[in-house]
């Protein structure tokens, strides 16, 4: 019995190995080489570490990690989509339902449940735990982008109403981070590496 549980998390093991062949539209710091969401996951788990001080309430920095650390795997069988394709998001959330629940499903039925509450959890974004691990995952290719001189912004014409708009999701988890945020797309709006949508209009 005990063997056929170890089994099935061997299985899941296996399976979330796939994770580090899904790459993302963002690039790592500095580099031309595009990110996986092995890495991503990673890099949002070690800055949830270190900067869960700054979140708005007080929060179990363990399910954080465990939100950060799961909430890409279903990108396996979904895909990555970037974030300012609204059109492929908006019918993305059934594909990554249905991949939840094929690979939690690997694991013992308890584990399972419990990583697929996370990941929902994660999903409704209505606790502290889930708005603090969002605004980390909105944080890092953000960062990304400005060390890479605009990066997935110049190279899809990404507009800055359009970066405010959709990273002040960042606010709900942490108003240290989201002030730090706008300071840094104010910054990148002047040295021109993000565009106002009628600067871009007129290129």
């Amino acid at each position: 019995m005990q063997f056929d549980r170890l089994l099935k998390q061997i299985s899941f093991i296996h399976e979330i190995d796939k994770i580090k062949y899904i790459f993302r539209k963002s690039k790592l710091f500095s580099s031309d080489r595009h990110e996986n969401d092995a890495e991503h996951s990673w890099h949002l788990a070690v800055m949830a570490i270190v900067l869960a001080e700054h979140a708005n309430e007080p929060i179990d920095v363990l399910k954080v990690l465990k939100m950060l650390l799961i909430h890409d795997i279903v990108e396996i069988d979904a895909g990555d989509v970037f974030l300012f394709d609204s059109v492929v998001r908006q019918n993305n959330s059934v594909a990554e339902a249905k991949a939840a629940e094929r690979i939690f499903g690997l694991l013992p039925e308890a584990q399972a449940a419990e990583l697929t509450a996370i990941w929902e959890e994660f999903e409704a974004a209505e606790t502290a735990e889930s708005l603090f691990a969002r605004a980390i995952d909105n944080l890092e290719p953000l960062l990304q982008n400005i060390s890479n001189n605009g990066g997935t912004w110049q190279e899809f014409s990404v507009s800055y109403e359009n970066v405010i708009d959709k990273k002040s999701v960042i606010k709900h988890g942490s108003q240290t981070l989201w002030e730090f945020t706008e300071k840094l797309l104010n910054e990148s709006h002047k040295s021109g590496i993000l565009k106002k949508e009628k600067e871009i209009n007129q290129d």
